[in-house]
């Protein structure tokens, strides 16, 4: 019997993201008086996202290392705000990294899909390009690392999604064929783009359809509707 196993992303596809980024945000702002000298919250948050987004693009492309993101991602954001405190800026990042990952929001009905395949007898794994430490506290925190038998971070091998060599090694843990692979994700071009080019399906959860409809992609806006679309997928070879 050939059997489909579904290789999820993490942030933004099952574990919210923003919302538990901005939770955690919000915390450090309150508890550091950041409000004495960045009026509004919002400011500081929007000017963090695009920092963040900007340096975790030359992380992926391997121009940044990982301690470079996490010292420049505040230290940036308060320049940005005219404060030049580096010792703030590392209060922050530690601070940021000790709270972030223990937030606990999923996406509407994460648990629910992830129990329905696991009872339809899927095998499941997670392929992310977070960090090892933090993705880890993500899971079990949320209550879904049961769910899933292999959990890749992409540190462990040097390369980001989508580099072809990630999926590779997904497969070769997993012992799974391409053909049978789908890569369930929210980054085109990390998880669908990767996914393609590595033979396998994919599935694109994209729940503000931000980006265009592709013909070969099949494409969901709320994890509940998983279970149904990955039965239309035809197991190959």
């Amino acid at each position: 019997m050939k059997v489909r196993q579904l290789f999820f992303d993490l942030d933004r596809t099952l574990w919210d993201f923003e919302k538990n980024s901005k939770h955690a945000l919000q915390h450090l702002y309150e508890e550091l008086s950041l409000g004495d000298s960045i009026e509004h919250f919002n400011h500081f948050h929007h000017t963090y996202i695009r920092i963040n987004a900007d340096l975790w693009q030359l992380y992926g492309k391997g121009k940044l290392t990982k301690e470079e993101l996490r010292d420049n991602r505040f230290k940036n954001t308060l320049a940005h705000h005219g404060i030049h405190d580096y010792a703030l800026a590392q209060k922050m990042s530690d601070g940021y990294i000790e709270m972030s990952p223990r937030q606990t929001h999923l996406f509407p009905g994460a648990i629910e899909t992830l129990t329905e395949l696991k009872h339809q007898k899927y095998r499941m794994h997670i392929i992310t390009n977070g960090f090892k430490e933090v993705q880890f506290i993500k899971l079990e925190n949320s209550g879904i690392r049961e769910f899933f038998d292999v959990i890749l971070c992409s540190e462990e091998i040097g390369v980001t999604k989508p580099h072809r060599e990630i999926f590779q090694e997904a497969q070769r843990l997993t012992h799974c064929l391409p053909q049978h692979a789908i890569m369930i994700g929210d980054d085109w071009k990390a998880d669908i783009h990767g996914a393609l080019n590595a033979g396998w399906s994919a599935i694109h959860f994209d729940p503000e359809i931000r980006f265009k409809k592709e013909r070969n992609v099949l494409r969901v806006r709320e994890l509940k509707e998983l279970v149904e679309v990955v039965n239309l997928l035809p197991i190959v070879g």
